[in-house]
């Protein structure tokens, strides 16, 4: 079986840390690439300079709240984007608000999670994502 492809863009180091423990705690196989910001993250999708062997996600889990690009520009570059547009895009932030949610859709967005406060709830909704986006759905195959 193939390792899924994972890329989390997330700012929060107690959140990629919860993140990083639920999925090594998963059952699927999996490598993990971690973006900090906005810019960074379309630097490597694009696989520009030093991301240039860095190998395409199967799924994408994108928070709004980034430094540089917010998750809805690097969302709106990634739907936009015919090498990446079919790449499954989870938002996965603390904002519950209704234009943000609106927005991420507007975008398309695969779905709109959002993170709960309590570490074991977070550990819970991974597992949860992990177990339909990589045991039930067909993630397309990337190159």
């Amino acid at each position: 079986m193939r390792k899924i492809q994972i890329l989390l863009v997330e700012d929060n180091e107690g959140d990629i840390l919860l993140i990083t423990e639920a999925l090594e705690e998963g059952k699927i196989l999996h490598d993990l690439q971690v973006s900090k910001d906005g810019h960074q993250a379309i630097s490597l999708l694009t696989k520009k300079g030093e991301y240039k062997h860095v190998a395409t996600p199967d799924i994408i889990f994108l928070d709004i709240n980034l430094p540089k690009k917010n998750g809805h520009e690097v969302l709106k570059y990634i739907k936009n984007d015919p090498n990446l547009k079919q790449i499954p895009v989870i938002m996965l932030t603390t904002s519950s608000t209704p234009k943000d949610v609106l927005e991420a859709y507007r975008a398309h967005a695969n779905c709109y999670i959002t993170k709960p406060v309590g570490g074991s709830d977070f550990l819970s909704i991974i597992s949860q994502i992990e177990e339909f986006w990589f045991s039930i759905v067909k993630l397309p195959t990337t190159t």
